[in-house]
């Protein structure tokens, strides 16, 4: 096939506007005027897999005759071997930009794509949406402040069992086990978003199972003794603080609700008339959708629970707060008041929590009262589940709640008049049997 059919460069600056393609030979040629005044564009064709394909080799003047030739040939060489050199064009721009977002996150100190930061990030990010802020702020903290320092550089292929290990024990070291092993977790979660990603292929968490100390275990304290829990309502009922932290103290027990979701009430969730309350899901222990999209939870109100409420709104019902801080214009009372208000009548946090009373009501409902537990739960506003082991919500007991709330609140208040018929399930005073052997032997025994 002829090559080099345009004399020189004179010949292309020779061209008027209107001029036709001009070609060089063997796949080469010129559009004249392509690019305005005086540009013209070289273009190169060629054959790959049967198919015709044309690359674009530059703007002339900037690339001249001669270089437009030389890129030529280099196309040439490559189809005879077999290659693509619009693909292989196609590559090398994809390396560049590549190169260029490596450049630039150096830059300004972001962690390099591939390493385990990188990666970690972006698994946050497709996650962040379904959390709620307070779960996923905690997330990312765990892995800014315990993986990332030491293993946020790493390509994340090159993460082994061991150099995890080495990190969670750290934390471990810290006196911190149940963050070891949720930070563990979430390293898990990075790992496994990778193998979907195709970056690896497998979780080297996985290796790590059973090599972690067990956390301890801690429950919220909780009075579960119904002499002591008489002893404590009559204490709650004689708080010598404010009347608001009172009125807290006093429906803590029977509203079965955590602190928060108690402590910010607002008044527009009551009707009092009808003994009702309706806690905005957004305000309940949910996932993020179900806060937004779920039901709020409902709450039967006993006599006892509407005589505080009653004296409570005369004095904030203007308020919308029913517990406002004092001192805190526009704002509810703090979420360590009512701990704060257990501890000066002699309660620590090892004895008694403000989230306690809930355990305290689980646990005497079902064993003094024996009301069935799934009743209890969805009060308590747990996930209830069926035989097959799959929660799930078909019916809302409304009226069995009313009456185990009613019931629980008659309860409370026998005890603390200290005139409650119930009986409670108390185990009879350990004897262990060795004392036997410090007695004397009877009367025809044979003494050892």
């Amino acid at each position: 096939m002829a090559k080099e059919l345009i004399k020189s460069d004179r010949t292309i600056q020779a061209l008027r506007p209107g001029a036709g393609r001009l070609s060089d030979g063997a796949g080469l040629y010129l559009l004249p005027f392509l690019k305005g005044a005086g540009s013209h564009c070289w273009r190169f064709d060629y054959t790959h897999e049967g198919k015709r394909k044309t690359i674009s080799l530059g703007v002339y003047p900037q690339v001249g005759l001669a270089l437009a030739r030389e890129r030529a040939d280099k196309a040439r060489a490559l189809v005879a071997a077999g290659g693509n050199p619009s693909q292989e064009r196609q590559e090398t721009r994809a390396l560049i930009v590549v190169r260029n977002e490596a450049e630039r996150r150096v830059e300004v100190g972001e962690s390099a794509i591939g390493s385990f930061e990188e990666v970690a990030r972006r698994w946050f990010a497709t996650k962040e949406d379904g959390w709620v802020e307070s779960y996923s702020s905690k997330i990312i903290a765990r892995l800014e402040r315990h993986v990332f320092p030491y293993l946020g550089t790493h390509a994340i292929g090159s993460i082994g069992a061991k150099e995890l290990l080495e990190v969670c024990r750290r934390i471990e070291d810290q006196g911190t086990r149940e963050t070891a092993h949720r930070a563990l977790e979430h390293c898990s979660n990075v790992f496994r978003f990778a193998v979907a990603e195709g970056t690896l292929k497998s979780d080297p968490c996985r290796d790590l199972k059973g090599a972690l100390k067990q956390p301890i275990t801690k429950h919220f304290a909780a009075i579960t003794k119904p002499k002591e829990l008489g002893t404590l309502l009559r204490a709650l009922h004689a708080y010598p603080g404010t009347f608001v932290v009172r009125c807290a103290l006093q429906l803590a027990p029977m509203v079965l609700l955590r602190p928060a979701e108690l402590r910010q009430a607002r008044w527009s969730e009551f009707d009092l008339d009808n003994g009702q309350w309706f806690v905005p899901s957004q305000r309940m222990k949910r996932l993020k959708i179900e806060k937004e999209t779920g039901d709020p939870h409902f709450v039967p109100l006993a006599r006892q629970a509407l005589v505080v409420l009653e004296d409570l709104f005369k004095l904030t019902g203007r308020t919308g707060f029913v517990f406002p801080g004092e001192g805190r214009p526009g704002r509810t009372m703090s979420d360590g008041t009512v701990n704060a208000a257990l501890r000066v009548l002699g309660y620590p946090s090892d004895v008694m929590t403000g989230h306690g009373f809930r355990a305290t009501a689980r646990t005497m409902i079902v064993e003094v009262l024996g009301i069935d537990k799934d009743i209890v739960e969805m009060q308590l506003n747990h996930a209830v589940e069926d035989d097959n082991g799959e929660a799930y919500n078909r019916t809302e007991f409304i009226l069995k709640r009313q009456e185990m709330m009613q019931a629980w609140a008659d309860y409370l208040e026998d005890l603390r008049l200290d005139r409650s018929t119930h009986k409670s399930p108390v185990l009879p005073e350990f004897k262990p049997v060795t004392l036997r052997l410090a007695r004397p032997p009877e009367n025809g025994a044979r003494a050892a």
